[in-house]
C-alpha cells in the first residue's frame, strides 16, 4: 500500500512540475504564396532570424541552413556576415547583392503565450513479477495505478517566416506564421522545419522538391 501511495504522489508531482511538449506540436497557419511567381527554385539563400537573444538567433538560422542544404540550397546564416547584430536594411541588401544571394528567408518572433489545458485522470493496469521460493517459479500480480488529472502548461512561440526573392527587385514570394512550443536546440527546430516548412517550400517550387 505504501508503494502504491508513493507512485500516485510521484505521478501527481510529475504532472505539476513538467510540461509535456508533445501536447502541442509545431503548426503552420496563415500560409501565403505569390501565385504569380514562376521563377526557378532559389539556389542561394541568406537566413536572417530577427531575435534579440544571440543564442536563439544562431539556433534558428543554423536549423534552416541545415534543412535547406539537404535540398541543394546554398544557405548562409546571417550571423556569419553580421556577428553582433543586423545592420540597417540598405547594408543587408548591399551584402545580399554583393554575395550573389537570390533569396532571403527572414524569421522573427511575434510574441509568446502560455498554453494551458487540463489532462483527464486515467487508470492503467501494471504487471508485477514476484519469485515464489516454494514453487520455484514467478507469480504474476496485477494492480491498477490511478493517474490523477493535472494541469499542463507550456510557452508557445508565435513566429513569422517570410521568403523574399532578390532578382531585379525585392519581392516577398512566401509567408507563414508558425505556432510551436519554445525550442532550445537545433535538433528540435530542425524537426519542425523539416516536417512542415520544407514541404511547403518544395510544393510551391521555391526550393527543389527532390533531396
Amino acid at each position: 500500500m505504501k508503494l502504491y501511495k508513493k507512485l500516485i504522489m510521484a505521478i501527481a508531482l510529475y504532472c505539476l512540475m513538467i510540461p509535456i511538449e508533445s501536447c502541442s506540436s509545431f503548426a503552420l497557419v496563415d500560409v501565403w504564396n505569390d501565385p504569380s511567381y514562376h521563377k526557378s527554385p532559389l539556389k542561394k539563400i541568406l537566413i536572417i532570424a530577427i531575435i534579440k537573444d544571440s543564442v536563439q538567433r544562431r539556433i534558428w538560422e543554423d536549423a534552416f541552413v541545415g534543412e535547406l542544404s539537404k535540398h541543394g540550397v546554398n544557405a548562409t546564416s546571417s550571423y556569419h556576415l553580421f556577428p553582433d547584430a543586423l545592420s540597417d536594411k540598405n547594408q543587408v541588401v548591399e551584402t545580399v547583392q554583393e554575395k550573389g544571394f537570390d533569396g532571403i528567408l527572414v524569421t522573427r518572433l511575434l510574441h509568446k503565450e502560455r498554453e494551458t489545458h487540463y489532462v483527464e485522470s486515467s487508470v492503467t493496469t501494471e504487471q508485477l513479477l514476484r519469485y515464489n521460493i516454494f514453487r520455484k517459479n514467478y507469480d504474476v500480480y496485477y494492480y491498477n495505478i490511478q493517474h490523477p488529472g493535472c494541469v499542463e502548461s507550456q510557452i508557445i512561440d508565435r513566429r513569422a517566416i517570410d521568403i523574399w526573392a532578390i532578382m531585379n527587385e525585392e519581392r516577398m514570394i512566401w509567408s507563414a506564421t508558425s505556432n510551436s512550443p519554445e525550442r532550445n536546440s537545433i535538433g528540435a527546430v530542425q524537426n519542425d522545419i523539416a516536417d512542415l516548412v520544407i514541404p511547403e517550400l518544395a510544393r510551391n517550387t521555391i526550393i527543389k522538391s527532390e533531396r
